[in-house]
């Protein structure tokens, strides 16, 4: 008896400091949804992930920028023979089927040269150049959809530690009715005035509620653990809601062809489809270009001795430039240039089956997300109704309890439907509120 009074007592002890926003931990946050929802966009770690997407494709364009730009490097070569280098047709030889040759000059050579480029014409500059810039595009619109993705997350995680938080709250408050229902059930009992049967029925009521209050209080951990991930912030922390879960107002349910037009229009990834369409169609002309010469004009300044042990400073060094243009005409590689066109182009075709199924399931999607919106808020409006009654029958049925005119077991099914009717109702605002996130969500809205 004393332990379990002892468990009663923790149980009432925990509910109540989570109601008043006691905590033990002196690391707390207090946060509202809105401050919760800009902690996530700044500090997400999937969100960072994606911002450096976005710098890599950033470098990406500079990339395919070069290759319409000037290029230039130095190189030196330095060699040293063990022999005297070889001449040929210079000298005598006694054979005269033999090519006459001569050793002369330094055993150790040098050589610097100061080359540049210029690509006149390079047709894969252009595909390329377009092609790195819709990719910087379809990288920005991915992380706007996963920024979307991520606020309707943390709204979804904040309004479900608020509805746990109420719960907790009436499950506390069914508590105390029912230990005072337990109490008095004794009391009849030992005055020989209720039977026992009564007394089992209050104190069962009680032991079901005991752990149902301690699966809440997890749920809330876990709950604040998954927000603090979301946001990104240290998850040792402990935060506080700073929001309540109020009445939500009523707002006007659109049509789902205005839904979808908007979502159509505004969805960050299905733009990004649009925009990975349009980088296949760049990668088919890039393809076609790498069947197209290549005209550049060349340059070179070259600096060349030879010497005797490393003597360079009292050698000779004659200068040797040229300018001139090149052309480079692919004639063959095996068949993997047109092999790399029907790749690209069954690319094309794929990102166009892909656009086309996203589109068609975004009506399904519009559809569901409208229907559950409407469902919803009938339901949540019906639920007020029946929480008020069945407030209004517990507070009738108790009244005739202590005026000795109704049973305990009335009362009894009265406070389980008054309790009832209150989590029912809590579910359908959750329920409410859901669907506008996902309303939102759907439609491209942060």
């Amino acid at each position: 008896m004393i332990i379990r009074t002892f468990f009663k007592y923790c149980i009432l002890s925990a509910a109540g400091l989570l109601l008043y926003g006691a905590t033990g931990n002196a690391q707390t946050l207090s946060l509202s949804l809105h401050d919760a929802v800009s902690l996530a966009i700044r500090h997400n770690r999937a969100l960072k992930a994606a911002g450096i997407d976005v710098r890599i494709a950033q470098e990406q364009r500079k990339v395919a920028r070069s290759l319409s730009l000037p290029s230039a490097g130095i190189g030196a070569q330095y060699a040293h023979y063990f022999d005297l280098p070889v001449f040929f047709g210079l000298g005598e030889t006694d054979d005269k089927n033999k090519v006459p040759y001569s050793r002369f000059g330094g055993r150790d050579q040098f050589t610097a040269a100061l080359s540049a480029s210029y690509p006149v014409y390079n047709p894969a500059a252009r595909p390329s150049q377009r092609e790195a810039q819709l990719q910087e595009k379809a990288s920005r619109s991915s992380y706007a959809a996963k920024e979307i993705n991520i606020s309707a997350a943390v709204k979804r995680t904040y309004l479900g530690i608020l509805v746990l938080n109420e719960r907790l709250k009436l499950q506390y408050e069914s508590l105390q009715r029912n230990n005072k229902a337990l109490q008095d059930a004794r009391s009849l009992l030992a005055q020989g005035r209720a039977l026992r049967v009564d007394t089992l029925r209050a104190y069962t009521t009680v032991k079901n509620l005991e752990p149902d209050m301690l699966r809440l209080n997890k749920a809330i951990e876990v709950g604040k653990l998954q927000l603090t991930t979301l946001i990104g912030i240290d998850t040792v922390q402990d935060v506080i809601l700073t929001d309540s879960l109020l009445h939500p107002d009523a707002i006007t349910i659109p049509g789902e062809a205005a839904v979808y037009e908007t979502a159509k229009a505004n969805r960050p990834d299905l733009q990004q489809l649009n925009l990975n369409r349009q980088i296949r169609g760049q990668g088919i002309a890039l393809a076609k270009a790498r069947r197209l010469p290549v005209v550049s004009l060349v340059g070179q300044y070259q600096l060349q001795t030879q010497a005797h042990r490393f003597d360079f400073f009292n050698a000779s060094w004659p200068a040797a430039s040229f300018a001139g243009a090149q052309v480079t005409v692919p004639l063959f590689s095996g068949s993997s240039n047109l092999a790399k066109i029907r790749q690209a182009r069954l690319s094309y075709e794929q990102s166009g089956i892909q656009l086309t199924d996203a589109y068609e399931q975004l009506k399904t999607e519009v559809r569901q997300v409208v229907a559950n919106l409407q469902e919803t808020f009938e339901r949540m409006q019906t639920q007020e109704q029946v929480k008020t009654t069945a407030a209004e029958s517990y507070t009738i049925v108790q009244y005739r309890y202590q005026k000795g005119v109704t049973s305990r077991l009335e009362l009894t099914d009265a406070e389980l439907a008054l309790t009832t009717a209150q989590l029912n109702y809590l579910e359908a605002v959750y329920d409410y509120l859901s669907a506008r996130i996902e309303l939102d969500r759907t439609t491209g809205k942060q």
